[in-house]
């Protein structure tokens, strides 16, 4: 019997920071839980970074995951925004880092295509699929779901991830 390991996956935002949870035996996936963290926009960006890192805080403690994925940032036209959705995607970096968890990072295209089929998927398909995969899930917000694709993207690609990383080391050590 394959050994269940606790994924947490987060997808962040200032607003509002998805994170889901899922177990993964093997191929087996199953739903732990899930919820948004939001912060108050009516607070200075530095309060509202605390609210978000608090909240991640929160779910590792009450769900003590083993390893964490969070989605890479993609660029848009407003360089302010995607500067202050960068500041949210270091809480998510930096929670489950402090608290020992290993962190990987996709694009939102492959956790598009890992969980849809296809990189370019709309938030409908994206919660369809995740209900499909998981159909005990329950998710607050388009946030929730897509931390769980994240959390579902990195139960299908950390065996590889691993296997890099392993041979990454090994190449710094025979170097």
């Amino acid at each position: 019997m394959t050994h269940a390991i606790r994924l947490l996956g987060i997808d962040p935002g200032l607003r509002r920071t998805g994170w889901g949870m899922i177990e993964a035996a093997g191929n087996r996936l199953s739903f732990i839980a899930s919820g948004t963290v939001t912060s108050d926009n009516k607070k200075s960006l530095a309060e509202r970074l605390v609210q978000l890192h608090d909240g991640l805080i929160e779910v590792v403690r009450r769900h003590d995951p083993e390893e964490a994925a969070v989605e890479h940032t993609f660029v848009n036209k407003d360089a302010g925004a995607t500067l202050k959705l960068g500041q949210a995607r270091g809480i998510a970096l930096l929670v489950p880092s402090l608290a020992g968890l290993p962190v990987a990072e996709y694009a939102p295209n492959l956790v598009k295509k890992t969980v849809v089929g296809t990189g370019h998927a709309e938030k409908e398909q994206i919660r369809a699929m995740v209900k499909v995969l998981m159909p005990r899930a329950t998710f607050n917000s388009d946030d929730a779901a897509d931390a769980l694709a994240i959390a579902i993207c990195h139960a299908q690609h950390r065996a590889s991830g691993a296997a890099r990383l392993a041979a990454h080391i090994a190449s710094k050590g025979a170097a």
